[in-house]
C-alpha cells in the first residue's frame, strides 16, 4: 500500500548564482529571511520525538496486522471503517516524518547528514508498510457483489471512494510474499536509480566556468543570441560527458517498468499511471489526439516569433529568446506578495486569505541558495499540519508566476485537508488545476498593470510560451515516452543513437519547419527527470492546463456563481473521481470538443498578437 505523498509543482529552471551573488540578490529582493518553519513538524533531525514516533508507528502496524490479517473478508461496515481509519492514521504518521525528511533535504542536498536522514526515514517507512500490505491484497479479493453491499453502508461512505480506488488495482496485485518483497527492496530499486540520476545532474560542471545545469539553462532566456548558443553547446557537452551513464539509467528504468508491468499484467506501459490518475485510457487518447491535432498553433507562433525578434532562422536554443520590450524590472518579495494576494482577492477573498497564511506563517522557502533543489514545488504534508511551498525566487515576472502557481497548489491542498489524509490526495490530472488557474488569475492582473502595446504583446508571448511548454511540449514528451517504452519492449535496450532519433522524431512533429533542431539537441532528452520519476506523468500537465483554460472561460461567462463551484471543487480533494468532480461545470472529459475548446482559447490568444 502506497502511503507516502509527493510534492507537486514545477521543474522550471531558476538561475543558481555563486554564494556571494546569491546573498546579495536575496538581500536585494528581501527573500533572505523567507525561510520555512519546519518546527511545525519536528524540532530537527535529532528530535527524539521522531524515533519515538517511528517505534510507535511500527507497533501500531504490527497491532493492525495481528488483529486483522486473514479476516478482512469477514469484516462488517463498522469494523472495516475502524480498520481503514487506523490505516489512515498510520499513513499520516509516516507521511509526516517523511515530509520532514524530504523538506529538510530539499534545501541542503549537498549535506551528507540530510541525505542519510532521508534514506533512513525512507527505509523505516518501507519496513513499516510491509506489515499492512495484507489489507489491499485481501480487500481486492473480496467478491464485487460483497464489496457493493459494503459500499451501501452508511458507516463506510467517508471511505467509499478510497476503497473503490484500491479495487481498481485488483487485477494487478501480486501475492502477499511478492508485494512484501517489492516493498522491502523499493529503497534500492528504481528510486535509487533516480537518485543517482539526480546526483549526476547535480554534479556535472558545464562549460569552462564549471556552471550548474540551472545556470546554463537560464541562459536560454538571454536576449543575446551568442549567450544562448554557448549555453546550448555547454549543456550538450556536459550531458555527453555522462551520456553512457545516463543512457544506462534510462534503460534500467525502462526495463524495471517493463518487468513490473508484465508481472502485474498491465496491458500497456501507461495503464498504471491512468489508474493512478483515475482516468480511462480513452480519455487520455482523446486529449493526446486533440493536442497533436493542433501542433499548427506551435508552428504559427514560432513563425511569428521570427518576425517579432528579427531572427531569420530560429534554432532549438532560440525557443525562449525574449521578445523586445518584455518588462525586465526586478520585483521584490514584498511586491510579489502584494501582486499575488491582490489578484487572488479580486477573484476570491477566501483564496487570498489562505494564500496569506503561507507568507505570514513561514510556510514558504524562497531564497536562491547553494545546495537547494532547483525548480519549485508545493508539498501537501498532512492534514493536521499544513502544506509547504518551495521556490527559487530571483525577481522576474516568471518567478512571480511560479510563486502564484505553487500557492495555487497550496490553497488547494489546504482546502482539501478537511477531507482527511486519504481523501485529500488529489489525482495528478486535477492536481494542476488550482495551480494553473492561480497563474492565469495573476497573469490577467499583471497584464492590466503593463502599459504600452509592445510591452503587452511581449508579455502575452511569454505567457503563450509558458502554455506551449505545459500543453504541447508535455504531450510531445508523452509521445517520446510512448516510443521509448514500446521500443524497449520490442527490441531490447536502446542505444544512445536510438534515444536521440526517437526524441527528434517526437519534437519535429510538434515544431514542423518553424524551428531548426540542431544535431546537439538530440541528447536533450537525457536531463528530463519526469521520465524516470513518474513514467507517463507528463500528460497531466496538458490535462490541467486545458481544463483550466476551459474553466476560466466559464468563469468569464458566469462570474460570481462560478467562484463558489470552484472553491467547492478544491475542497473535494480526491474524494471523487475526476469525472465526478468536473460534472458541476458541465464538462465531459471524453468529448473531443471539450479539449478543442481549451485549445481554441490558446488560438484566440495567438490571434490577438498576430493581428497587432
Amino acid at each position: 500500500m502506497k502511503f507516502l505523498r509527493q510534492a507537486t509543482g514545477l521543474n522550471c529552471c531558476r538561475p543558481k548564482l555563486k554564494t556571494g551573488k546569491q546573498k546579495i540578490m536575496n538581500k536585494q529582493l528581501e527573500t533572505d529571511s523567507i525561510i520555512w518553519n519546519l518546527a511545525d513538524l519536528y524540532q530537527g533531525t535529532n528530535d527524539p520525538v521522531i524515533d519515538n514516533e517511528i517505534k510507535s508507528l511500527a507497533k501500531e502496524a504490527e497491532d493492525i496486522r495481528s488483529s486483522y490479517e486473514g479476516r478482512v473478508n469477514e469484516l462488517g461496515p463498522e469494523e472495516l471503517n475502524n480498520l481503514v481509519s487506523r490505516l489512515e492514521n498510520l499513513a499520516a504518521g509516516l507521511t509526516r516524518i517523511s515530509t520532514f525528511a524530504f523538506l529538510n533535504f530539499s534545501t541542503q542536498t549537498g549535506n551528507p547528514e540530510a541525505g542519510a536522514f532521508l534514506q533512513k526515514i525512507e527505509e523505516a517507512a518501507s519496513q513499516i508498510s510491509t506489515k499492512t500490505v495484507f489489507f489491499e491484497l485481501e480487500w481486492n479479493k473480496i467478491k464485487q457483489k460483497n464489496a457493493e453491499q459494503l459500499f451501501q453502508a452508511e458507516e463506510l461512505q467517508h471511505y467509499r471512494h478510497y476503497l473503490e480506488k484500491l479495487r481498481a488495482y485488483a487485477d494487478h496485485m501480486l501475492s502477499r510474499a511478492e508485494e512484501t518483497l517489492l516493498l522491502e527492496i523499493a529503497p534500492v530499486g528504481a528510486s535509487s536509480w533516480t537518485k543517482l540520476f539526480e546526483k549526476i545532474l547535480g554534479h556535472i560542471k558545464f562549460g569552462e566556468k564549471g556552471r550548474s545545469e540551472e545556470e546554463v539553462l537560464a541562459d536560454l532566456h538571454s536576449a543575446d543570441h551568442e549567450v544562448r548558443k554557448q549555453a546550448a553547446a555547454e549543456m550538450t557537452e556536459g550531458l555527453k560527458g555522462q551520456f553512457h551513464v545516463l543512457t544506462h539509467i534510462f534503460n534500467t528504468i525502462l526495463a524495471d517498468k517493463m518487468i513490473s508491468d508484465r508481472l502485474r499484467s498491465y496491458p500497456s506501459w501507461i495503464r498504471a499511471m491512468n489508474i493512478h490518475n483515475e482516468v480511462r485510457e480513452s480519455t487520455v487518447e482523446t486529449l493526446t489526439a486533440a493536442v497533436t491535432g493542433r501542433y499548427d498553433l506551435v508552428q504559427r507562433y514560432y513563425h511569428l516569433k521570427k518576425k517579432l525578434t528579427g531572427i531569420k532562422e530560429l534554432k532549438d536554443y532560440d525557443r525562449y529568446a525574449p521578445l523586445p520590450n518584455l518588462p525586465d524590472n526586478l520585483i521584490s518579495w514584498p511586491e510579489c506578495k502584494d501582486m499575488i494576494i491582490t489578484s487572488f482577492r479580486r477573484f476570491s477573498p477566501k483564496m487570498a486569505e489562505i494564500a496569506s497564511l503561507f507568507f505570514d506563517r513561514n510556510w514558504i522557502h524562497a531564497p536562491v541558495q547553494e545546495g537547494k533543489k532547483g525548480g519549485a514545488f508545493a508539498h501537501p504534508c498532512v492534514p493536521d499540519v499544513h502544506p509547504y511551498v518551495m521556490v527559487n525566487y530571483s525577481g522576474s515576472l516568471r518567478d512571480v508566476s511560479t510563486v502564484a502557481h505553487e500557492l495555487g497548489h497550496g490553497v488547494h491542498q489546504y482546502l482539501a485537508a478537511s477531507r482527511g489524509h486519504f481523501n485529500s490526495d488529489t489525482p495528478l490530472v486535477l492536481a494542476e488545476t488550482a495551480s494553473v488557474f492561480a497563474e492565469l488569475i495573476v497573469f490577467h492582473d499583471q497584464l492590466a498593470r503593463i502599459s504600452g502595446k509592445e510591452k503587452k504583446r511581449a508579455f502575452i508571448c511569454q505567457k503563450l510560451e509558458s502554455i506551449f511548454a505545459t500543453v504541447f511540449r508535455q504531450i510531445s514528451m508523452n509521445r517520446f515516452e510512448d516510443l521509448i517504452h514500446h521500443r524497449r519492449r520490442e527490441a531490447g535496450e536502446l542505444s544512445e543513437e536510438a534515444f536521440g532519433e526517437l526524441w527528434l522524431e517526437s519534437q519535429k512533429e510538434m515544431f514542423g519547419d518553424s524551428l531548426t533542431l540542431t544535431s546537439d539537441y538530440r541528447v536533450w532528452w537525457s536531463y528530463i527527470p519526469h521520465f524516470l520519476q513518474a513514467p507517463g506523468y507528463v500528460y497531466s500537465y496538458a490535462f490541467g492546463e486545458l481544463l483550466v483554460l476551459s474553466l476560466y472561460k466559464i468563469y468569464q461567462e458566469e462570474g460570481t456563481p462560478f467562484i463558489e463551484k470552484y472553491i467547492h471543487l478544491l475542497k473535494q480533494g480526491g474524494s471523487r473521481s475526476p469525472y465526478e468532480l468536473v460534472t458541476p461545470f458541465g464538462i465531459d472529459l471524453d468529448e473531443p470538443a471539450f479539449w478543442q475548446g481549451g485549445l481554441a482559447v490558446i488560438d484566440d490568444l495567438l490571434k490577438k498578437i498576430e493581428k497587432e
